[in-house]
């Protein structure tokens, strides 16, 4: 496993972490769970994200559980806030902060995590009340640093222009070879400022797999088929852009990787990335993910792969 520097801070995360979304406490059995965290770090995987809003609590109920007896100093342990949390508990409020930082703490069972993100932006917060907020959970010492996940360009250069504040260190957007829209200014925008990447979905919710034939009813126990997931996943499951990532497999196989390691080094080609954020439900999938780490891919590959996918996506 390789690993890289999270912007402007003392973090270094590996290039492949586990994420909880729709999975742990949600989809995804407990013991199931544990079993994937547990392999994670045999693979070196050291930075694990979740969120309030995960099953409302569950997901990071089951990491607590995970993760309790080991050393705190051997894992970077994000999560979020932002998310409705039921009885009108929801937003980037002071009172919300301190409030959903606690109850997350809880939870995790820890006295800190290492980074705190905003989950989506807060249009009915004052900006400055949420950057204060976050400023003294830091100096607090429950957060050693921030992050936001989802925002747009202005709000990220509202923040920076912010005085007095802690900084964000790390940007959490949608990115994968179907979605490549925090490159336009975004990306260019957060590597001007010390903040880095750590992406979401960057296999597509598993689509650039290649698990998912067109024209065939996706197998059995995939997300595609979960009632609880299959939601997120509806958008790549359209026949064009199923056709077109089949037409991305003598790639992958060409650079000497699977589908999934293909899809995973080609986020990981972008410097302004510091980790690729993967679900897992079983731990093989991890051994798998976690070779993407360090693979040397011909660029010339990873054109043909974009030149592909392009002509298969809508305009935006």
């Amino acid at each position: 496993m390789k690993y890289r520097k999270l912007g402007a801070s003392d973090l270094n995360v590996s290039e492949i972490s586990l994420g909880s979304w729709l999975t742990y406490g949600v989809g995804v059995e407990k013991d199931s769970a544990i079993a994937c965290v547990n392999r994670a770090f045999e693979l070196g995987i050291n930075f694990i994200d979740t969120a309030n809003v995960y099953g409302r609590g569950a997901a990071e109920t089951v990491l607590g559980e995970a993760l309790a007896g080991r050393k705190r100093d051997s894992y970077i342990l994000a999560t979020k806030v932002f998310g409705d949390m039921g009885g009108g508990d929801q937003g980037l409020s002071a009172a919300q902060i301190e409030k959903q930082l606690d109850a997350s703490l809880k939870r995790l069972r820890t006295d800190f995590v290492d980074l705190y993100q905003c989950h989506r932006y807060d249009a009915n917060t004052p900006l400055e009340e949420t950057m204060a907020a976050l400023t003294r959970a830091v100096k607090s010492g429950k957060v050693r640093w921030l992050g936001f996940s989802e925002w747009s360009p202005k709000n990220i250069e509202d923040a920076i222009a912010m005085a007095g504040m802690k900084p964000f260190v790390s940007s959490q957007p949608q990115y994968s070879l179907l979605w490549r829209r925090p490159e336009a200014k975004v990306i260019p925008l957060c590597a001007a400022n010390g903040i880095s990447q750590i992406v979401w979905s960057p296999l597509a919710q598993g689509v650039l797999t290649g698990k998912y034939d067109p024209g065939v009813p996706p197998p059995a126990q995939t997300r595609a088929t979960s009632e609880q997931m299959k939601g997120a996943i509806a958008r790549w499951m359209e026949k064009p852009v199923l056709e077109a990532v089949q037409k991305l497999k003598p790639l992958a196989q060409e650079a000497g990787l699977t589908m999934g390691q293909f899809a995973l080094a080609w986020v990981l080609r972008e410097p302004n990335v510091a980790s690729a954020i993967v679900g897992a439900s079983r731990p093989a999938q991890l051994d798998e993910n976690a070779g993407a780490s360090g693979a040397k891919v011909d660029p010339a590959l990873f054109a043909k792969a974009e030149a592909i996918v392009a002509k298969a996506l809508p305009p935006r």
